[in-house]
């Protein structure tokens, strides 16, 4: 579990009953495909006025109250959207991230425009090892070492703001380190999860081998 996991879970189902009955999961799940067109548009016109980061960063914080309350309100209303919403929910996540990665490929100077593809192809194995665990124990988590898409949200906000205000040099500084360590912190978690695989897989093989020799 993240770090804010347990006091967001009070905060969830408390705005989970303050949405409006006009308003359903499935359109505050969908509302993400806006946000996520809005964030690369923000991220061009960035290049020019670097203010509009800020604009970045008002649709990540909209896109994180969506992504809260879509699922609570869908429990809390028996919508019965399960299999949609997994899927729907973290597709459009992932849709998301891609969108702030893009605008980030706007404004970054040319001496750090690979930092977005790297981070990409980091974020897909995070999301490949979610999804391939999940399929494989029916263990769903989201969270890294104590880092779950809320914290990462909040990294996003400010390293933003560490691009408009002055110090931007040397969070620039600080990108090529950050990518190594979201690059290890992928191949632990492959490497824990295909360990705790192993572990399960003998023993399965260790019962079966109990119940033959019975």
């Amino acid at each position: 579990m993240s770090v804010l996991r347990p006091p967001e879970i009070h905060f969830q189902k408390y705005l989970g009953s303050k949405v409006p009955p006009w308003l359903e999961t499935y359109h505050l799940t969908l509302m993400t495909i806006p946000f996520a067109f809005a964030v690369p548009l923000f991220g061009f016109l960035a290049r020019s006025n670097i203010q509009w980061m800020w604009g970045v960063s008002l649709m990540i914080v909209f896109q994180y109250f969506t992504d809260l309350v879509d699922g609570e309100v869908g429990r809390q209303r028996n919508t019965g959207l399960i299999k949609w919403g997994y899927f729907m929910d973290h597709f459009l996540d992932y849709c998301f991230t891609c969108a702030v990665l893009a605008a980030y490929g706007f404004v970054l100077p040319l001496t750090f425009a690979h930092e977005p593809a790297i981070l990409f192809v980091v974020a897909i194995g995070f999301l490949v090892n979610t999804i391939l665990a999940f399929a494989a124990t029916g263990e769903f988590r989201m969270s890294v070492l104590g880092i779950g898409p809320t914290e990462c949200r909040i990294g996003f906000i400010l390293f933003n703001a560490a691009l408009i205000f002055p110090g931007r040099d040397v969070m620039l500084t600080i990108i090529p380190y950050a990518t190594v360590i979201f690059t290890c912190g992928l191949i632990y978690i492959v490497y824990r999860t295909q360990r705790q695989l192993w572990r399960m897989d003998m023993d399965a093989k260790r019962a079966r081998e109990r119940n033959q020799s019975h």
